[in-house]
């Protein structure tokens, strides 16, 4: 995290929906007793996506100024082939959906131009006692456009509604 912290001084700014692309290499601490990356690394690789996202927009130095925090709902990962020691893979971040409460994120993981890994990820910020709302959220980024249409995918999540 420190690394992406560093390199943000020299990235473009990107806007809410556009996609963030990062590179890595599969390192000795990401490893399980399979010798392959561990489940849970994936997870933690995916929140760097989401941080480049928050930077780069501009909306992870409004969410600390207001003292507000992000929040995630649910993830639903699918995991297609494995990642091996020192392998290298980008990590592709974008917004693809919102409604008043949520915002759903995709990640798609990539070695050698074919899927490793993909996940959706349900997305809120948090202030004390209640959620900031999505309209709330877009107005303060100056930010008016209307949500991509919602995929088959999401609606079936959707179902899953995570607890209060």
């Amino acid at each position: 995290m420190l690394i992406l912290f560093i390199q943000y001084r020299w990235k473009s700014p990107l806007g809410l929906m556009d996609k963030s692309i990062l590179k890595f290499h599969v390192l000795p601490n990401d490893l399980d007793i399979n010798m392959h990356m561990n489940n849970g690394r994936f997870n933690s690789i995916m929140d760097l996506g989401r941080i480049d996202i928050m930077l780069r927009t501009g909306l992870l130095q409004m969410v600390y100024k207001k003292k507000w925090y992000g929040v995630v709902g649910s993830i639903h990962t699918r995991f297609k082939r494995p990642l091996k020691l020192f392998q290298a893979y980008e990590l592709h971040s974008q917004i693809i959906y919102w409604d008043d409460k949520w915002t759903w994120v995709e990640h798609k993981m990539f070695s050698n131009d074919k899927l490793v890994c993909s996940a959706l990820v349900q997305t809120l910020i948090r202030r004390k006692g209640e959620n900031v709302t999505t309209p709330e959220l877009q107005k303060l980024m100056g930010f008016a456009h209307q949500s991509p249409e919602i995929t088959d995918e999401i609606k079936h999540l959707e179902r899953f509604e995570p607890l209060e």
